[in-house]
């Protein structure tokens, strides 16, 4: 249970309520045993009387004891009303307490799990699929949940009955009791073993379950690209794969379950025959009444869930160990990036990239290899180059998305390493290639970076991205809900609001990541002219492969195989006549083309 140890911090955070519940268990098992003796009682009234009446001759003498037997079962019946009237009123709050605690710290689990999971950097997510996130936060937290509630519940519950049952049992007869109990054990170790054998299926179907929500959340996720490339025989071939081997494995586990019951039945059977064989030879010796063994054999079936439970709770306890071991590895596992300072800064925008060199480690790719240049503020930088040469590298390094292995990054001559991380961001907008949007309004996927919804500076900012206009052709306009990821927009469009939405934070530094590559010319053309302004007293980083007549840069970089290769002011790099003279001239020819 070392992985269980974990959540004892949440068991003290609620502590008295705890505690009350176990004052509710014992209360309700205190009035439980009760009940067993008033039919013993009853019982034995009604064999004493109905002996004597058999043997009376006085009619009114006879007519007495009937009265009186059904007064005193009256009376009897409704003690034991009673008692199950307040032993069902301890288990309400029991459960009330208890049960409500375990799904206070479910919720409390799952919002850390979560929190956990944002503080992770992007090397986590490039190697865990989203499957088994889910199902770690979901399956396993609710495995983790039953330990925390019914299975914390029952073995208080347990312990309780097991002391107030039996001693009550072994003061009437402790012969009777020995022998009573003997087969409850054997159900016990039993049920044991069957969970054991549960706990190893069932952390296998966990397994499995997670391959199968990974397979589901990747079809959803590209089932346009699905359907256009007429894959769907093949992507349900897959998932009925690994449906089958779920289902293989479900059906393993419940053919172990359904060995339980019969079992349980078996023993507890043979507990009630002992009871009645022993008992009836208690009888005849004259150390017990009939109505003691009515007694036995109602406390025999009282025991029979706690001992039963033994293995359940044994059975849960082991589930959420493999459930919360799995939560653990994702806890314990820390983000390599952190914020060391928590002090409040204020960016200029100065940028210098010195020396820097970083391989992604997961794959061992070379992004960048001795990379260095500098920006001062309001400076705006073009990077071009072919695909993976490693330009939204360089904006991953400046969001310290990524650290580099060697070289240092530097804004306002300070180490981006020492600064506030939070802060950092936020002064920084970013506008990626894959436009992300949520499942929400237009106004509040633009209003994203600000604390509230302003409208008006919503509409301002549309218009400059050259948005606007599309916004207010739609059905419900700002208050249209996107769908997943911008589903209903088209690519141009998630572009530009992915680039209002940028632009609405007023950062001091921007990076536009090849974010008008779905947009036509004459609305590049708009957007640019809006930037030209816009971007004269902010850094800038414009990554693209086309260059952009519309916007005067500082300077431009070239990259091959994360190596820059060509660097200057752009009439610097046209005297050269390199890469940057190559694709200029090609796309001048181009549009020639196109005009003509």
């Amino acid at each position: 249970m070392k992985h269980l140890r974990y959540l004892n911090s949440f068991l003290y955070q609620y502590k008295w309520r705890l505690s009350l519940g176990v004052i509710f268990v014992v209360a309700q098992n205190y009035f439980r045993v009760l009940v067993p003796p008033q039919f013993r009682k009853a019982l034995d009234l009604a064999t004493v009387c109905l002996q004597e009446y058999r043997t009376s001759q006085d009619a009114e003498e006879k007519a007495f004891m009937l009265r009186y037997i059904g007064l005193t079962l009256w009376e009897y019946a409704w003690l034991v009303l009673l008692f199950a009237a307040l032993m069902g009123i301890f288990m309400f709050l029991m459960r009330k307490t208890i049960i409500v605690v375990s799904r206070l710290i479910e919720y409390d689990l799952r919002k850390q799990v979560f929190a956990h999971y944002e503080e992770l950097d992007s090397a986590f997510y490039n190697r865990t699929s989203t499957g088994d996130m889910m199902s770690r936060i979901t399956e396993d937290v609710s495995k983790v949940r039953m330990y925390l509630g019914p299975g914390l519940l029952y073995c208080i519950n347990l312990v309780t009955l097991f002391v107030l049952a039996i001693s009550s049992m072994y003061r009437v007869n402790p012969t009777l009791t020995m022998y009573a109990l003997i087969p409850l054990p054997i159900l016990s170790i039993s049920i044991y073993y069957v969970s054991s054998v549960i706990n190893k299926r069932s952390t296998v179907i966990q397994t499995q379950l997670a391959k199968l929500n990974t397979v589901a959340q990747e079809v959803y996720s590209g089932i346009r690209v699905i359907k256009s490339y007429t894959k769907e025989d093949k992507f349900r071939q897959s998932f009925a794969e690994e449906s089958d081997l779920y289902l293989s494995n479900s059906m393993s586990l419940a053919r172990v379950n359904a060995f339980f019951h019969p079992l349980m039945l078996l023993l507890v059977s043979l507990s009630v025959l002992l009871v009645v064989i022993v008992g009836g030879h208690e009888v005849a010796k004259g150390n017990i009444t009939h109505g003691n063994i009515a007694e036995f054999i109602i406390y025999v079936n009282m025991l029979t869930w706690p001992f039963t439970a033994i293995g359940w709770i044994v059975s849960i306890i082991q589930q959420a160990e493999a459930s919360q071991a799995r939560i653990m590895q994702f806890m314990e596992t820390k983000p390599t990036i952190v914020s060391e300072s928590d002090e409040d800064i204020k960016i200029e925008g100065q940028v210098k990239f010195d020396s820097v060199h970083l391989i992604y480690e997961d794959s061992g790719t070379k992004a960048l290899d001795d990379v260095s240049f500098e920006l001062e503020k309001g400076e705006i930088l073009g990077i071009i180059g072919r695909t993976a040469s490693g330009k939204s590298t360089i904006a991953s390094l400046l969001l310290r998305m990524l650290d580099p292995q060697q070289g240092t990054i530097y804004i306002d001559n300070k180490d981006i390493k020492s600064l506030n991380l939070s802060q950092l961001r936020q002064r920084i907008g970013y506008v990626p290639q894959d436009a992300f949007l949520f499942s929400d309004t237009i106004g509040h996927n633009v209003a994203f970076g600000e604390e509230k919804l302003d409208i008006d500076r919503v509409k301002f900012i549309t218009a400059k991205a050259a948005v606007h206009d599309d916004i207010m052709a739609l059905p419900e306009q700002y208050d249209t809900v996107v769908g997943e990821r911008g589903v209903t927009l088209s690519g141009g469009q998630k572009q530009r609001v992915a680039l209002a939405r940028a632009l609405i934070k007023d950062p001091d530094i921007i990076i536009l990541d090849d974010c008008l590559s779905a947009v036509d010319t004459t609305t590049e053309q708009t957007i640019l002219g809006y930037l030209g302004d816009a971007l004269s007293d902010k850094t800038s980083i414009i990554i693209t492969h086309r260059i952009y007549k519309h916007l005067e840069f500082d300077k431009v970089i070239v990259l091959d195989e994360g190596r820059i290769i060509e660097a200057g002011t752009p009439d610097q790099l046209m005297k050269q006549q390199g890469y940057y003279y190559d694709i200029l001239t090609k796309q001048t020819m181009d549009e020639e083309t196109v005009t003509s």
